[in-house]
């Protein structure tokens, strides 16, 4: 494990007020004959934006199953001689945000799990909201086959969803891993897109509401899924199509079969479209960049503004900026220089470097920005500190007045299936009105776009989008505050596992605001 930083200043300059956080990305590769951990390694590092907490790769050569993780971003995880020693026909890897389980090496992912028979690696992004029953089902499993001993079923820092998923998945003694796949995956509750494998096989399967993405590839010599259209295009495969929800893909010599576990009651993450997903990724046939650029249009026909120059906040506020400006007819420009280099770290930042703020992340262009009146647009306000501080710094710099305008409603509710938002009690928009955040984050107007524009931007029926955050309608029943929340293994009982493969914590009144709200 990592001990030290690396050297980078930190993307979240304040701990405490971090912007929405996905919660991974997967990646999984089928394909003799080809180097698939380097596949792997270039899969995940396109994923890199989904999760930059921990990564890691599993191989297999037909025999055995070669595990390697780490905390860190990809390209810190792994070099050359590393990929070099991963040798085989089948890998999987991952790229973690923790949401289940705390941010330690033990629930980095894969999660790996031998048995007598062979081994199981699960890597997977989204957040089950039944942990605390499947953890009860590992606990209860029968040991006198030998095919889960204590220490396997029960390892002793894994405090995530996915260990336990794995556990399940690795006890079959009566029945191949695919089987137990088919009874296992109606038990699992939540968001999940799971990609997973054992020596000879590769599998993946999505949640009945298909919550969170994933997409399958095709190699000359072979077949890819992936979070992310935008991994298969790193890696050179041809888009094929979506995983359907409810459906488990296996693929091995014989070639890729599909198989229905669950009826489909799509319910997509509206909020990929907004922030989580690449601009060059296609989600429902739909280019996200297009549909963030026609999410800007509409922002500008439902809130225009008298001023001189639209800019972004890069690089999210990107697409509907340009959007906003082509609509309302007011000049594009780059107003802000985002630093490329602000990555995650192990260095917390002093408070001296914490007064700086935003400007580790973003500077103003003086030049451009002063004596205009400015359309600033993002992609979402949490908790206001970071508009705050961006107003003062352009108000700083000169401009005259600030309009702010925002590509996705105002954010009420926590996420339970794989985003990291903030509490309910620490959601800017949950106690102010429009007006009350304007004049707190000190704009001169402030706009959302409104959910109905935002759905109708993205042309996906809106009862096949999961909107949670914003409206409060979870599609998928959440149990009590008690068995939700990050650290639920952690605190609960001892030590266990979450579904993306690094433990993670809802800590606090997240939960209990979202069950008992009005």
């Amino acid at each position: 494990m990592r001990k030290g930083g690396d050297g980078r200043l930190t993307a979240a300059l304040d701990p405490q007020d971090s912007g929405p956080q996905d919660a991974c990305g997967v990646f999984g590769v089928w394909a003799p004959g080809e180097d698939v951990a380097k596949l792997t390694y270039y899969g995940i590092y396109a994923l890199q934006h989904r999760g930059q907490e921990s990564a890691g790769i599993a191989v297999s050569n037909g025999r055995q199953i070669l595990v390697y993780k780490d905390m860190g971003l990809v390209s810190q995880v792994f070099d050359e001689s590393t990929l070099e020693a991963l040798k085989g026909h089948l890998a999987i890897g991952h790229a973690r945000y923790s949401t289940t389980g705390a941010s330690t090496w033990e629930n980095a992912q894969p999660t790996f799990h031998p048995t007598p028979h062979g081994s199981i690696a699960l890597a997977h992004n989204g957040n089950l909201t039944n942990t605390a029953e499947l953890s009860t089902m590992v606990e209860d499993l029968a040991s006198l086959t030998g095919e889960l001993d204590l220490a396997m079923r029960r390892p002793e820092a894994s405090t995530n969803d996915t260990s336990v998923v794995t556990a399940l998945l690795a006890h079959h003694p009566d029945s191949t891993v695919e089987e137990k796949a088919m009874e296992l995956l109606p038990l699992v509750k939540g968001a999940f897109s799971f990609v997973w494998m054992d020596e000879n096989t590769l599998y993946a399967a999505r949640d009945p509401q298909g919550i969170r993405p994933l997409v399958i590839g095709r190699l000359e010599r072979g077949w890819v899924v992936a979070s992310e259209t935008a991994a298969l295009d790193i890696v050179g495969a041809s888009y094929i199509r979506e995983v359907e929800p409810g459906e488990m893909i296996v693929v091995d010599a014989d070639g890729m079969r599909s198989r229905h576990f669950a009826k489909p009651e799509p319910k997509g993450c509206l909020f990929e479209f907004v922030y989580l997903a690449r601009p060059d990724t296609v989600i429902s046939d739909q280019r996200v960049h297009s549909v963030r650029v026609e999410i800007g249009r509409r922002l500008a026909q439902a809130f225009p503004a008298d001023a001189d120059l639209v800019i972004p906040v890069p690089e999210s506020g990107t697409p509907s900026a340009i959007g906003y400006a082509e609509a309302s007819g007011i000049p594009y420009g780059m107003g802000l220089v985002k630093n490329s280099y602000v990555g995650r770290t192990f260095i917390q930042p002093s408070q001296t470097i914490r007064q700086l703020g935003i400007r580790l992340k973003l500077n103003p262009l003086r030049d451009v920005i002063e004596g205009k009146r400015l359309v600033v647009v993002d992609d979402s306000i949490v908790r206001g500190n970071t508009q705050r501080a961006l107003i003062r710094m352009l108000r700083e710099a000169g401009a005259r007045e600030v309009h702010v305008r925002i590509s996705s409603p105002p954010v009420k509710w926590p996420c339970f299936y794989g985003i990291d938002f903030a509490t309910r009690a620490e959601l800017i928009a949950n106690g102010l009105t429009n007006d009350e955040i304007c004049r707190s984050i000190d704009a001169d107007s402030l706009g959302y776009i409104s959910l109905e524009d935002l759905v109708d931007a993205t042309s996906v029926p809106k009862d096949d989008l999961c909107r949670a955050c914003f409206d409060g309608v979870y599609p998928v029943p959440l149990p009590e505050p008690e068995l939700l929340g990050k650290n639920l293994l952690e605190a609960a009982v001892p030590a266990r596992t979450d579904a993306d493969g690094l433990a993670a914590s809802l800590a606090g009144g997240g939960a209990t605001d979202a069950l008992d709200r009005p």
